[in-house]
């Protein structure tokens, strides 16, 4: 636990936790690696999960990795990132390296691991937490400014005492009380709100996802299962109840100019979707209204 002060974590002070921050990497599995990839590192190396799914093989055995999952590659632990070609989206991944970690009670450059193993399952909150970090570091290693190794040192050590949290101060969820769905509820909320509000310009998940810190993958698949729809078809239709009012309304514009307003540069294809949508045409609703 912490001290009046917020200066300790368990039997480890803040002040001697100075790790030494050696590199980060991006990449994704398209391929089989040979037999010496299967190897052991004197220092501690971490490995999250920004999407997809795969395998890591440790000497107890292969185990499966997904979305949201922190590997803890702790020193002289023997592994190997696999390849699953059944995955249907290949696990893209997103590695620190890191040494001179001393903690009580543990070999040098090590981390504590659920139940002795190396992976850490995140959800909710540290999840997010985790993709920001990741996302920062990515952003803050793409450039060269002044300071930028004790940047990616700060994040370094945010995920280390995330790590540490997680394993000494476990959070008891309250009986009647979920947290992951809130989370799950304001994101898509506000997504919701985003489209509410630039509806009429062009709108790309991915750049959502970016300004999230969250995968497009992850979106996708937590705003379904909050509203039962795709991002990309609720903002269709927000599209076309929009082109619908216009067209009831006062607006003189041309279809071509309605269809613009509302985001779309192709008419036709304006037409089209507004027909599937509403079983009429965007003419014909003029002409009644």
């Amino acid at each position: 636990m912490e001290d009046m002060n917020g200066n300790g974590i368990g039997n480890i002070v803040i002040e001697e936790l100075d790790p030494t921050f050696l590199f980060t990497w991006k990449g994704t599995r398209k391929s089989q690696q040979d037999e010496d990839a299967y190897r052991s590192h004197d220092h501690l190396e971490l490995a999250f999960i920004l999407s997809g799914s795969g395998k890591y093989r440790f000497e107890e055995g292969i185990r499966p990795v997904q979305e949201g999952d922190l590997i803890v590659i702790n020193a002289g632990v023997k592994h190997q990132s696999l390849y699953s070609p059944e995955s249907e989206l290949p696990a893209t991944e997103f590695f620190v390296g890191a040494s001179n970690i001393h903690l009580p009670g543990l070999p040098e450059n090590s981390l504590p691991v659920p139940e002795g193993k190396h992976i850490l399952h995140t959800e909710g909150e540290l999840r997010q937490r985790l993709f920001k970090i990741c996302s920062s570091m990515m952003a803050e290693n793409a450039v060269c400014r002044q300071g930028r190794y004790f940047m990616l040192k700060a994040y370094l050590m945010q995920i280390v005492l995330l790590v540490i949290r997680e394993q000494c101060e476990p959070m008891e969820k309250m009986k009647g009380c979920s947290f992951e769905s809130p989370s799950k509820t304001y994101v898509v909320e506000q997504i919701v709100n985003y489209f509410e509000d630039h509806y009429s310009e062009k709108i790309s998940l991915d750049q959502i996802a970016e300004n999230m810190y969250l995968s497009p993958f992850y979106i996708s698949k937590i705003f379904k299962s909050e509203t039962g729809d795709t991002p990309i078809r609720h903002l269709i239709n927000i599209r076309l109840e929009k082109a619908k009012e216009l067209l009831e309304g006062e607006y003189q514009g041309s279809i071509q100019e309605v269809a613009a307003r509302v985001g779309y540069d192709d008419a036709y294809h304006f037409s089209k979707l507004f027909k599937k949508r509403f079983g009429i045409s965007p003419s014909q609703v003029r002409k009644k209204a």
